[in-house]
């Protein structure tokens, strides 16, 4: 393979097209306006004809978790990452160490994660007291050393305060816990999966259209809630927010069963799934499309980057799932109208080699 083609150019390219941090000046220049660009887009498909005003009054509301780019948390990695970070901001900052215990740690945390695998947890659990040992002389070694010096405890306050939390937190414990030493913001969430007990992340409402548009089904609201609120307490505010930003006044909304005692303003226009009074004719065939947005979800996922979120941060979180649900709208805006030039060249040549048009005048 040439070099042009790896890079994509016709020619070698020497430099980055852009800088690499130039999305993250955006985003930030952005901020909480980036809702503009998903009613945009509902703006462009509106106007494609794509859909219809009439499709935005009746929508579908759900929840699923956005994960976040962190391996799996563990108290054998938590604790060998807090080790590594803090030798490392060490050995930036010039703090001598009595010893760093990077590597006992790392062997430490290898071996856990064996005994852990093969059911020996007496072993298992002599490992976790060495490295939260190690890491307990580790953090009591740097505030003794950093005690005298403003900056270098300003430096430090952060990684100390993690590393701190780190040790000692318990696995089965209630609370707040830290699950990444780069993201503390990550939480833990179970949606009662078979397949993934637990995942790591923040909580992402989606709301799309209930009826399948000339388009496809469009997302019309997606915000990513962090604390791990009940799905019934966002509800209202998912409509208000939906309302302004398409314009159009809900008039139906359907939810599932997580969504019991919500806080909707108009409750008697949102119906959940199994429910059987009220429920009749078109708002039963309604009621019945509702798992649709399941298959949206799973495109966000695939399709999108919702499946992993590599954006640092609690605006990060809430930007991807912005961004994801914009992307999702211009490509059915784009399958759209790649639908309508086919139809109009398949007229076109109709037209063109019609019987009446290549007779010729006697």
């Amino acid at each position: 393979m040439s070099p042009e083609s790896s890079c994509g150019e016709a020619f070698f390219q020497h430099a980055f097209p852009h800088e690499r941090s130039g999305l993250t000046h955006w985003r930030k220049r952005i901020g909480d306006r980036l809702d503009v660009l998903l009613a945009e887009s509902l703006r462009v498909a509106h106007a494609t004809g794509a859909v219809k005003a009439k499709d935005l009054k009746r929508i579908t509301v759900d929840t699923t978790v956005q994960p976040k780019n962190i391996t799996f948390p563990t108290d054998a990695k938590l604790m060998h990452k807090a080790i590594v970070m803090l030798a490392r901001e060490a050995r930036k900052h010039g703090v001598p160490l009595r010893q760093s215990y990077v590597r006992v740690a790392k062997r430490a945390a290898v071996m856990a994660g064996r005994y852990a695998h093969a059911k020996q947890f007496k072993r298992h659990r002599r490992e976790l007291r060495f490295l939260r040992t190690r890491l307990g002389r580790l953090v009591r070694d740097i505030r003794r050393k950093t005690a005298d010096d403003e900056g270098l405890r300003e430096a430090f306050a952060i990684p100390l305060s993690r590393a701190d939390q780190v040790r000692r937190q318990e696995q089965r414990q209630r609370g707040w816990k830290l699950y990444s030493l780069h993201a503390p913001e990550v939480e833990c969430i179970g949606k009662g999966k078979a397949h993934r007990p637990y995942e790591f992340g923040c909580k992402v409402s989606i709301a799309t259209t209930n009826r399948r548009a000339k388009g496809g089904q469009f997302i019309v609201h997606a915000k990513a809630f962090h604390g791990n609120p009940y799905d019934g307490h966002t509800l209202g505010q998912v409509i208000a927010e939906t309302q302004a930003l398409t314009g159009v006044e809900i008039e139906r909304v359907y939810v599932d069963k997580g969504y019991r005692g919500h806080n909707a303003p108009k409750p008697l226009r949102v119906f959940r799934s199994g429910q059987k009074r009220g429920v009749f004719g078109t708002i039963k065939r309604e009621l019945r499309r509702r798992s649709a947005i399941e298959a949206v979800i799973g495109h966000l996922k695939t399709d999108g980057h919702l499946g992993r979120n590599f954006l640092k941060g609690r605006d990060g979180d809430r930007a991807n799932a912005i961004l994801t649900a914009a992307g999702y709208n211009f490509r059915l805006v784009l399958k759209w109208l790649r639908a309508l030039l086919a139809q109009f060249l398949a007229a076109l040549i109709d037209a063109i080699l019609s019987p009446s048009a290549l007779k010729t005048p006697s």
